[in-house]
């Protein structure tokens, strides 16, 4: 058992990291030809078909390139395709949701404070929910609707909206944004898969065969680029949010969640248009600053906004563990955090105390009494899916146990 647990985290290190390559290559090679395809200038002496064209300096050598719309006169006798970013990413993304949160399903996918369901239930419903995802957008694309990007643009983020907020109701905190990351990249790659590489196969297909490609097929690509432009964003904030309690962890997670999708719009527009030489658009990072103190508010206001209760503060002593609240605090790290926690764990398939983090003294639980105040106290990640039950009264105590320790009286 020891062995296999030891192996397996390797197999998650590994699998991440190679996500996380792909990912690079695939976000790199997507925001370079965005920033190209919107920087290219029409000139006269382009060839005919061509949409324009631009010079570029790299690596002390320099580059022309031209843009065809559909395509040149003449097929190039090698062309290079860019799509194994996007599918590897994809893969490798889910493989890690099958090793962290599948595999861990009792861990980190289900809390049954949130949702009664078994560990099999969970899963059945994370695989529906990208296959789902996947065709409702397809489907609006594909309706009367897609023909006005904008407008289609503006159903989709409610459409989004809703499943964070689906999400929120049926997984853990970490588990609903890792989901809402998912769902968002299965669309995009599925872009690639099913759209914008099988269109431009037909277009190649068509110039090598004598026929005039249908330039619908170019149209309809650009439309779902469009739309990976603007969501690549808010995919690594939720990739990236299982490392902070305060984003996923909160009373309005779903509210940040929804934040984040119109943060990825005003910093993508910024690069937009300043790529496309429209202008430098200042505002959008103000409106992106503005929103992400609005998200931070959320994050920290549990108690203006819901009424939740919180355990009331003792005064200030000089060090953690000479507060007053120290011994309930310790009793309740002693009952929801010890099995995890420990030299040696009890709970089934970890081997080791996570982050070599344990709680088998004063010194230890007062060493890290901000993590503890941020993972269960201010939010709810630890314990993970809540596992051991831990109440709002304790988690209150661990409140005012941080708070009144460095100073702060409520």
């Amino acid at each position: 058992m020891y062995e296999f647990a030891i192996a397996w985290e390797w197999l998650a290190f590994a699998v991440r990291w190679l996500h996380v390559v792909t990912a690079i290559a695939w976000i790199g090679s997507s925001f370079y030809f965005i920033a190209l395809d919107l920087g290219l200038v029409m000139r006269d002496h382009l060839p005919p078909g061509a949409h324009g064209e631009e010079w570029q300096v790299h690596g002390g050598g320099f580059y022309h390139i031209q843009k065809y719309l559909v395509a040149p006169e003449r097929m190039p006798e090698h062309l290079t395709w860019f799509k194994w970013e996007s599918y590897s990413t994809w893969l490798s993304g889910f493989a890690m949701l099958c090793i962290v949160y599948y595999g861990g399903a009792d861990l980190f996918l289900v809390d049954r404070h949130v949702l009664d369901i078994s560990a099999t239930t969970a899963i059945a419903l994370s695989l529906a929910s990208l296959g789902l995802g996947w065709l409702l957008y397809d489907l609006l694309c594909k309706s009367l609707l897609g023909k006005n990007t904008w407008g289609l643009m503006i159903l989709l983020y409610v459409v989004l909206v809703a499943i964070a907020w689906g999400y929120t109701q049926v997984f853990t905190g970490r588990a609903a944004f890792l989901h809402l990351g998912a769902v968002t990249a299965t669309i995009m790659s599925a872009n690639v898969f099913f759209v914008i590489i099988p269109n431009q196969k037909i277009v190649v297909a068509d110039l090598i065969a004598g026929r005039t490609p249908d330039p619908r097929l170019g149209a309809q690509a650009k439309q779902r680029s469009l739309h990976n432009n603007y969501l690549t964003l808010p995919v690594i904030f939720f990739m990236l949010s299982n490392h902070y309690p305060l984003a996923f962890a909160t009373a309005f997670n779903w509210i940040i969640a929804a934040l984040v999708f119109l943060m990825g719009v005003t910093i993508r527009h910024w690069f937009n248009t300043t790529h496309a030489r429209k202008g430098t658009p200042t505002w959008t990072w103000l409106a992106t600053v503005l929103l992400f103190i609005l998200i931070i508010w959320l994050s920290t206001v549990p108690k203006v906004l819901t009424g939740e209760e919180r355990a009331e503060a003792a005064p200030a002593f000089g060090r953690f563990a000479d507060n007053a609240h120290f011994p309930a605090v310790k009793e309740a790290i002693a009952t929801r955090c010890s099995m995890c926690h420990a030299a040696e764990p009890v709970y089934e398939g970890i081997a080791r105390p996570p982050n070599g983090v344990t709680f088998g003294s004063d010194g230890e639980i007062a060493a890290r009494a901000r993590e503890i105040y941020i993972q269960a106290g201010r939010s709810h990640a630890m314990p993970p899916g809540n596992i051991t039950d831990m109440t709002a009264k304790e988690r209150g105590l661990v409140t005012a146990w941080f708070e009144s320790a460095v100073g702060e009286t409520r």
